[in-house]
């Protein structure tokens, strides 16, 4: 499965009384590790948007809460594919604490759609010849 990673410091601002990454920040690490992966894949959304007129809205999303984050922690985030056709992609992503404990994991189903109609439409083919590699085994990992 093809797989991105970053890490991200979680911030003050971010955190609720007790001092734990506040439970709906997570949504916003989940987005930020599928940008970061889409733009090292060489396929940013401002590219998708703007080149292709194709936006990827949100049409569903699940998490599990294993352990909390807290002010300070260094938050391994890593996002995969799970699943790729030509009218929707779902990514899984994995937060993992600095003792490379599982945080929270969770998948993010995105549907293409035409900024022209707002209807669905299919992936560009360069983000398929992009993807292909990966989907096919022969590459793992997005530097």
């Amino acid at each position: 499965m093809v797989q991105h990673e970053i890490k991200l410091r979680v911030r003050y601002g971010q955190t609720d009384k007790m001092g734990y990454l506040y439970y709906g920040h997570y949504a916003s690490y989940f987005e930020i590790g599928r940008t970061e992966f889409m733009r090292a894949l060489g396929m940013p959304y401002r590219v998708l948007e703007d080149e292709y007129g194709i936006m990827l809205p949100v049409s569903s999303m699940n998490m599990r809460f294993v352990r909390p984050a807290k002010y300070d922690d260094l938050v391994r985030v890593v996002t995969m594919i799970k699943h790729f056709s030509l009218k929707s992609v779902i990514f899984r992503t994995e937060l993992y604490n600095g003792q490379n404990k599982l945080m929270n994991a969770g998948e993010v189903k995105l549907n293409f759609v035409s900024i022209k109609d707002m209807k669905g439409t299919e992936a560009p083919q360069d983000l398929v010849d992009l993807l292909t590699p990966y989907l096919n085994g022969e590459k793992t990992v997005i530097e």
